[in-house]
């Protein structure tokens, strides 16, 4: 049995996928299966996968009913010992990446993650994931399935991801693991691979999809800590506003301290 799966869906992606598909056979270790899922694409995505056959182990292209849908369908598929989602317009940091990984999977975790690029706008930025894991981590954050290397058994002993969901059935499952369920987990300090943040997660009607989303999640496992989630979600928001109005208006932002601190002068000192 192989060390690992990677599993590539796509959908009308072929200039993306062909990234994706170039990083994975470039890799110096085979100690892996190659799984590509499609949508039943129309622009040459199909041709694509047809060209590389030779370096694909399982691939379908069909209508399918979302992202989750599809991950799903390679998830069963799959024969590897752990799984790593590497989708359309992703790829590994470089040829040595799998080797890398497959050396630091030693002590049979349910869960091994790396670290991340996320490319945004045009620029990238390394993203570090802690090694502890928490449920305030997970409140507003998640790890990235890219740099994510799941053991296959653990879908059917927990569930496959949720195909309710459109953006957010990743996080659920990891958070479900990590803070009810408990998994064994490991981080290795390995950069693994270029996602692309420009995806649908960043479109302008998904942030309240987002939203909305995890309070169904919060809800459904955490319904306890539900206010909590919201009273975070409020302050962070503030914060981040707050930082926004620092960036646009500088000068007005310097002028204002320079009064608070005058106020601060003359104002009477309180008697010990």
């Amino acid at each position: 049995m192989k060390k690992i799966s990677i599993i590539t869906i796509n959908y009308n992606d072929k200039n993306g996928l062909e990234k994706t598909i170039e990083s994975v056979i470039s890799q110096s270790s085979k100690d892996f299966e190659y799984i590509i899922i499609d949508g039943n694409s129309t622009d040459g995505s199909k041709e694509l996968i047809e060209k590389n056959n030779a370096s694909v182990e399982y691939w379908v292209s069909e209508p399918d009913s979302g992202i989750y849908n599809a991950m799903n369908k390679g998830i069963r598929a799959a024969k590897g010992e752990y799984l790593l989602f590497l989708n359309s317009g992703d790829y590994l940091c470089d040829n040595n990446t799998i080797q890398n990984v497959v050396d630091s999977i030693d002590e049979d975790k349910d869960l091994y993650y790396g670290d991340a690029v996320f490319m945004r706008g045009g620029k990238d930025e390394v993203v570090t994931f802690p090694d502890k894991l928490s449920f305030y981590f997970f409140t507003h954050n998640s790890l990235c399935h890219q740099a994510s290397f799941i053991k296959r058994t653990l879908f059917e002993e927990v569930f496959y991801y949720n195909e309710n969901l459109s953006i957010i059935s990743d996080w659920e499952f990891m958070v479900y693991c990590i803070c009810i369920k408990n998994i064994s987990y490991k981080h290795i300090d390995i950069t693994v691979a270029y996602y692309d943040y420009d995806g649908i997660s960043s479109r302008p009607n998904s942030k309240s999809i987002i939203s909305l989303e995890t309070e169904i999640v919060m809800n459904k496992y955490f319904s306890a800590f539900l206010s909590d989630y919201k009273y975070i979600t409020a302050i962070k928001e503030r914060r981040v506003k707050d930082v926004i109005y620092i960036k646009q208006f500088p000068i007005a932002w310097k002028v204002l301290k320079k009064c608070i601190k005058a106020v601060l002068l003359v104002l009477p000192k309180q008697k010990q």
